[in-house]
């Protein structure tokens, strides 16, 4: 039975993807990588780890993900022991001491990278889970309660004999239905909100005494504290009910990130090509095909490193 790589075989594995991803790799780069993998199982297997990595979190946690980072070279020991413990010991346990105090993991209703999830609830309402979420549901004889510990969902309400309020929770304030159809993201310390049918309040967890109503046609974010003014729904923001993801001008850099959402493991789009702009509906289902249409209708081409890493880059 072959023996599992050592820490130096991960560290070494680790510190190959803070080089190929810290900047477009070169041909050379490449090619030594190539040969470094073919050099041993023990590489093998060290790199299948990376590619697992990328697989369970999607992208790195903020504090290894190393295209968000700023002073890579000056962090760089820091990011390698991070990275290689992360493959030495997995992800399960970074999930629970970083993930919302682990109620993401722990979460009633979840949904991975590129699942949705609809259901009706005990009152008739009807909850739907976009990509990568998570929800705990608490209905008694005070209110009916949805906590959303990350990503996005859709609640189509039901009218209620009891009279209990309506809420959505999240970790920057609460969403209170006013007998309505409304959606709620949350990540990145901002929620947003999108009123399809007659209106919500939203009121930050810090600042509670402040309010603002959004009707039909609207949408806001909120932080703990603040309440951005309300503005009109941009198109196709139901789009992603219907597996669709709608967009008109996008710059190409905003879309990868969004489309990075629906697909698991490492989407980057070059500096070079972010400011791009592009329109159309697209099957959120199928991102391999997104990405095949990309290279048809815009001057870029899309790299794969490896399945899970992908590069849009110019042409």
């Amino acid at each position: 039975m072959a023996q599992p790589p050592d820490y130096r075989t991960l560290e070494a594995a680790a510190t190959w993807f803070v080089q190929l991803n810290a900047a477009k790799p070169s041909d050379a780069q490449l090619q030594a990588w190539q040969e470094w993998l073919g050099k041993s199982q023990a590489h093998a297997q060290a790199w299948a780890r990376v590619e697992k990595l990328q697989r369970q979190l999607g992208s790195l946690p903020a504090d290894v993900a190393l295209p968000t980072l700023a002073g890579v070279r000056a962090r760089r020991r820091a990011v390698l022991k991070t990275l290689a413990m992360l493959l030495a010991v997995g992800t399960s346990g970074w999930v629970l001491r970083e993930s919302h105090p682990g109620q993401a993991l722990m979460a009633e209703l979840r949904t991975g990278k590129g699942q949705r999830h609809k259901l009706r609830l005990s009152d008739g309402s009807q909850l739907e889970l976009n990509t990568d979420s998570a929800v705990d549901i608490h209905f008694d004889h005070r209110q009916r309660q949805i906590r959303l510990y990350q990503g996005e969902i859709m609640v189509q309400t039901a009218s209620d004999p009891a009279a209990r309020p309506f809420l959505v929770q999240t970790a920057e304030g609460s969403v209170r239905a006013l007998g309505t159809q409304f959606s709620v993201r949350s990540d990145n310390g901002v929620s947003r909100v999108s009123v399809l049918q007659h209106a919500v309040e939203l009121h930050p967890v810090d600042q509670p005494q402040l309010m603002l109503r959004l009707d039909a046609g609207q949408s806001a974010s909120f932080d703990h504290r603040h309440i951005a003014p309300a503005s009109t729904l941009a198109p196709g923001a139901d789009a992603w009910t219907q597996g669709m993801l709608t967009v008109i001008e996008w710059r190409l850099a905003d879309f990868i990130n969004e489309l990075h959402r629906y697909r698991p493991g490492v989407l980057r789009c070059a500096e070079g090509v972010a400011d791009l702009r592009l329109s159309g509906a697209f099957r959120i289902d199928d991102t391999d095909t997104i990405l095949e249409n990309l290279a048809a209708s815009l001057p870029v081409k899309v790299k794969y490193l490896t399945r899970y890493w992908v590069s849009i880059e110019a042409a």
